[in-house]
């Protein structure tokens, strides 16, 4: 009678569990995405399909079915499944899932995979306390964390374990996930008969950021919304108010594309960062790519600011680098940074003016030769063709510049590069006067 009413509550909270819950894969078949851990000859699942697991970390966004990926293993190899929160487990509770587990592998011959969520946040104690479980083969360790695993776990504990890395799922994927859940009778909202447009999946599919966890539970809310009004059709103010944010109308793909862009550029070039700000989030609200977003402010470090703040530069490449480090929804901040670091600066485009110029006159004029005092001379014989003779070294003269031919023979001499009074800048252009008058150079 007792199993009777454990399996009825089971299955009960089963029921009310949410759709990413009821939904979650029970084979390797059925999880979507992870090619580089799940593809025929990857690791991982030469592993997990050997039923002899390994302990390891599991690191990527929210979503990406690190604990569906840790139950897998436990289920191939017939093992004990047992899940500690990092946030109220202490290390006392560690000392007793190893002695639980020590205990199991004595009597029941079956080992113990022990799964540790944000394993981030154990402290140095309790990773510490986990390592003789892990060295003698007590448990097989597998923790899940959103951070950097060389920053947050202790080196012991990574030195006995294998990294996996999870990543988004794209939106392709999550398609496939909300086809499923709306047909799936036994698990998701088949019993619904619910229907959704190509658009409003594909609206939702990209709006998720590639967590399949908020993909399925936000088509649940959309879903529950419609069965309130009556329809059997989730439409894009479902989703809407499911995401709980303003569906953004953005055609990443058409005329929008290159408008909104175009406004985002000219906003920061004409020095108004918070137009440029707007600009900025409309495109990450459309599900632009935030990579182009930032190929485009390192551009316009160099077009639009140049010389006038050599900083920007710096700026704009850190912002894109961290970007890639850490991706969204954080990697916004590295947008808005540089947005505002780049729209606030002193501009000049008088690296786009030289560098143009610069072109035109290698394209238009003749083909150049270089002076034999410019030449290379760091080999035997070069001064018997007269190569670098003749080359006042500047830095034996006291003002350290010395007029000399620079430019190719029948190439005269020209002030491709003529700096602003802008920020920087302007001292760069007391330094080249002085410099001018030294090499006979005219630059107004």
């Amino acid at each position: 009678m007792t199993d009777l009413f454990s399996a009825r509550a089971d299955e009960l909270a089963f029921e009310s569990a949410p759709l990413a819950t009821r939904m979650r894969p029970r084979r390797i078949d059925e999880v979507v995405g992870q090619p580089n851990l799940l593809g025929p000859n990857a690791a991982f699942r030469r592993i997990v399909e050997s039923g002899r697991p390994i302990s390891m970390l599991l690191w990527g966004p929210p979503g990406t079915g690190k604990t569906t990926l840790a139950r897998l293993v436990a289920t191939h190899a017939n093992a004990e499944f047992v899940t500690l929160s990092a946030t109220s487990a202490g290390v006392k509770d560690v000392r007793e899932v190893l002695h639980e587990a020590r205990e199991r592998l004595i009597s029941q011959e079956r080992r113990t995979v022990l799964f540790i969520d944000e394993i981030h946040r154990f402290s140095k104690n309790q990773q510490d306390a986990l390592l003789p479980g892990v060295e003698d083969g007590t448990i097989v360790l597998i923790g899940a964390t959103t951070e950097n695993p060389f920053f947050e776990v202790n080196t012991p504990l990574m030195s006995r374990m294998t990294l996996f890395r999870t990543e988004p799922l794209t939106p392709e994927d999550l398609r496939k996930l909300i086809t499923k859940a709306l047909t799936d009778t036994e698990r998701g909202l088949g019993r619904m008969r619910m229907t959704i447009t190509d658009e409003v999946a594909d609206e939702l599919a990209n709006r998720t950021g590639g967590d399949a966890r908020q993909t399925l539970n936000s088509l649940e809310v959309a879903a529950r919304m419609a069965e309130a009004a009556g329809r059997h059709e989730i439409t894009m103010e479902d989703v809407a108010e499911a995401l709980q944010r303003r569906i953004v109308r953005y055609d990443k793909a058409g005329d929008s594309h290159y408008d909104v862009i175009s406004a985002f550029i000219k906003s920061v070039r004409g020095s108004d960062p918070d137009a440029a700000l707007y600009w900025l989030f409309f495109m990450l609200e459309g599900g632009e790519d935030p990579e182009f977003i930032a190929r485009r402010l390192v551009i316009l470090a160099s077009e639009d600011i140049g010389m006038a703040d050599s900083n920007a530069l710096q700026v704009a490449v850190a912002a894109a680098n961290a970007l890639a480090y850490v991706g969204l929804p954080e990697g916004a901040f590295h947008l808005a940074h540089a947005t505002i670091y780049l729209a606030t600066a002193p501009k000049s485009n008088r690296v786009y003016q030289a560098m143009n110029a610069a072109r035109r006159a290698v394209r238009e004029g003749p083909t150049p030769s270089v002076p034999l005092h410019l030449r290379s001379s760091d080999y035997a014989g070069s001064e018997k063709l007269g190569h670098g003779v003749g080359y006042d070294y500047p830095h034996d003269f006291p003002e350290g510049v010395v007029p000399q031919q620079y430019f190719p023979d029948g190439v005269p001499p020209e002030a491709y590069y003529r700096p602003s009074q802008h920020g920087e800048e302007a001292e760069v252009a007391e330094r080249l006067e002085r410099t001018d008058a030294v090499i006979r150079r005219r630059r107004d």
